[in-house]
């Protein structure tokens, strides 16, 4: 296969599969063998990305790189791939932290290390795969395929409690891929045993057809368990902590900066575009769950012993941003909402980064054990420090420019909501620049403190191009804001109301609405 814009979305998927094979042929005992391979897998997956760069055209609004191939004919379940804005980026994120992530791992996994690279790789291709996919059934596939590398790397490369966390978050996981797949069914019964059309999981397909409001409201639920699960919002958050605290620090840093943000993208690949009347309808319930997982995730920040359980609950914080600006249903708060799952599974992955650092050299993630380590660790404080202002939205680095345009989103349809979300930021700012306070400032209160050793090159490989990256977006945040802009305003088009159901909604009450012309049916777009 060439490798050219019309096949690179298969080089990208394939890769790390391929490095897995190959890894099967390499001898169990040849650990540092498989550290390597593994490493030079999901490196040349971030190089075999990086023309998409050149390659993406800002222009366009629709979906590019469109591969399409008949895959089971029987039921017209195709091969079909193709990215836009929201999925380019989403990408790009995968390919850059993946290899982070396996990077980090060097030291850190001495048991069954063939096994463990062979789950990464696997891991990479079911994430790629869910960003990638235009048929519903591929799609739920890849979702399928990443819950079960996962559930693997934390219960067998975990912590004291990896079980019960391993199992809490296959079992969290699976109640909503079954709801998933009934709204898919769902999907498909409307339009081919209702409508009469030939069958099809066509994504792109479905969105012409429109669905009734009576058949989007029982989908968008479906839907909604099954991504609120995974983004995770409140209630359904509890099994977070639990796998971030027991999961390795690759686990943590792949959960965090990508795992989580399948929930977000399908909510605004899926269920927006598709079930767009029923999107408008429950807007404010989801914007109300959110502002409570931005203030509930603070609050909870504030209480926490534990390094990684502190930052696990910020992510249920963090992430409150991104489904609130989802649901305000205008331009600047999904473009926001989109900037906004990069620059948490940045800033968020490099936390979790440093936790893995200071574990490996302590064996404990207690804040109580640590204290004073700016002075044994200058580059680490330093590393540490803008990580921290990056994660609670200080301007000139990336969480600001995110936030800030969420908050310009939200503002357009609710001042008291912006005002409860702009105190989730004052909460954040007080968990963060407190744990950074107890951790790095202060006296060296414990002898094994004091002989701590500073970062060192591959450590700094790791962490330098994301501050790098958080600098970027913070200063030059342009060439985001357009790549996404044309998805964005497409997406906002769709769900947004159309002329003839305003001016049905301004009749008195008193009057009968108009008949629907046939064009008029709802959910489909003029």
């Amino acid at each position: 296969m060439e490798f050219s814009p019309a096949t690179i979305l298969n080089w990208i998927l394939w890769v790390p599969i391929a490095g897995a094979i190959v890894a099967l042929f390499i001898p169990r005992e040849a650990k540092q063998a498989h550290r390597i391979w593994g490493n030079i897998v999901l490196f040349v997956g971030f190089l075999v990305s990086l023309p998409l760069v050149w390659w993406y055209d800002k222009s366009q609004a629709g979906f590019q790189f469109v591969y399409k191939r008949p895959w089971i004919p029987t039921f017209n379940i195709e091969y079909h791939l193709g990215i836009d804005g929201i999925s380019y980026l989403l990408i790009m994120l995968t390919t850059v932290l993946g290899f982070i992530a396996v990077l980090s791992s060097w030291r850190l996994i001495q048991e069954r290390v063939k096994e463990y690279y062979i789950m990464f790789m696997i891991l990479q291709t079911g994430m790629l795969g869910v960003f990638m996919s235009l048929d519903f059934i591929l799609f739920y596939v890849f979702w399928e395929v990443m819950l079960v590398p996962m559930y693997f790397i934390i219960g067998v490369w975990g912590h004291e409690r990896k079980l019960y966390a391993a199992i809490k978050f296959f079992l969290f996981t699976l109640l909503g891929s079954v709801l998933l797949l009934l709204g898919i069914l769902a999907l498909w019964y409307y339009n081919q045993g209702v409508l009469g059309n030939p069958q099809t999981f066509d994504v792109t397909k479905l969105m012409e057809l429109g669905v009734p409001v009576e058949w989007q409201r029982w989908i968008f639920w479906a839907f909604f368990v099954a991504f609120a699960i995974k983004v995770p919002m409140v209630p359904f958050h509890t099994w977070l902590p639990d796998a971030h605290v027991e999961a390795p620090t690759a686990g943590s840093v792949i959960l965090a900066g990508v795992l989580l943000k399948m929930g977000t993208y399908g909510f605004m690949r899926f269920s927006l575009p598709l079930l767009p009347d029923a999107s408008r309808e429950y807007a404010w319930i989801m914007a109300v769950l959110s502002i409570i997982a931005i203030v509930y995730g603070a609050l909870v920040c504030m209480m926490q012993k534990d390094m990684k359980k502190l930052i696990a609950y910020s992510s249920v914080s963090h992430l409150g941003f991104c489904t609130l600006g989802i649901f305000v249903l205008n331009q600047q708060g999904l473009a926001g909402s989109l900037l906004q799952q990069v620059n948490h599974g940045i800033s968020t992955g490099a936390l979790f980064l440093i936790v893995g650092l200071l574990y490996e050299r302590r064996h404990t993630r207690e804040i109580v054990a640590f204290g004073g380590l700016s002075t044994p660790m200058p580059r680490f404080a330093t590393i540490y420090m803008i990580i921290s202002l990056a994660s609670l939205g200080m301007p000139l680095l990336n969480g600001f420019i995110g936030e800030f345009t969420i908050l310009l989103g939200t503002w357009q349809v609710s001042i008291a909501w912006t005002a409860l979300a702009v105190l989730g930021i004052v909460l954040g700012a007080a968990y963060l620049l407190w744990l950074y306070q107890r951790v790095m400032f202060g006296e060296v209160t414990h002898v094994e403190n004091k002989s701590l050793a500073d970062v060192n090159l591959r450590e700094m490989v790791t962490l330098v191009p994301l501050v790098l990256w958080c600098f970027w977006i913070g200063v030059y945040p342009k060439p985001y804001f357009e790549i996404l802009e044309k998805p964005i305003a497409q997406l906002v088009q769709r769900v947004q109301p159309r002329p003839a159901e305003e001016a049905r909604q301004a009749l008195p009450v008193v009057l009968p609405a108009p008949q629907a012309e046939p064009a008029s049916v709802p959910g489909e777009q003029r």
